[in-house]
């Protein structure tokens, strides 16, 4: 269980309403109206099929990741290289580092104003992620 929503205020329910986010004694739980009954959810369950849903993107597109990290980093050396794809590989310990210790909120927020949302249903399975779509083509 988590200490903390990753994706907080990023979650809304199948009725387009925002989910809350409460913590009970050190676990995070996203809650959702459900007709006035305020169903706890615990927060490691979506966050884990929003990160796998990541991880789907990524699987089979390594070399794409790779390239575009180094572009972005502007570090083009096979060093660089070596480490992106070992961190693509342990992407489950990555994950896991990432549920304890949480990411920061302007990262959260930079993620909503582009339009990253979460939609789940009463059970808390997430029905789809809407993200934007990247650019056709990436400037040199």
């Amino acid at each position: 269980m988590s200490r903390s929503a990753l994706f907080r205020r990023l979650v809304v329910d199948d009725h387009d309403r925002p989910v809350d986010v409460v913590v009970v004694g050190d676990e995070a739980f996203y809650v959702v109206d459900d007709d006035g009954f305020r169903r706890h959810i615990d927060s490691e369950h979506v966050d884990r099929q929003v990160l796998q849903h990541f991880q789907s993107l990524i699987d089979g597109n390594e070399d794409l990741v790779s390239e575009g990290t180094m572009k972005m980093i502007g570090q083009d050396d096979i060093f660089t290289k070596a480490a992106i794809e070992a961190s693509l590989k342990d992407m489950d310990s990555q994950f896991d580092t990432l549920l304890e210790n949480d990411f920061p909120d302007d990262a959260r927020q930079m993620l909503g104003m582009m339009g990253f949302r979460v939609v789940i249903d009463l059970h808390g399975d997430v029905i789809r992620v809407e993200q934007p779509e990247g650019p056709d083509e990436y400037p040199d």
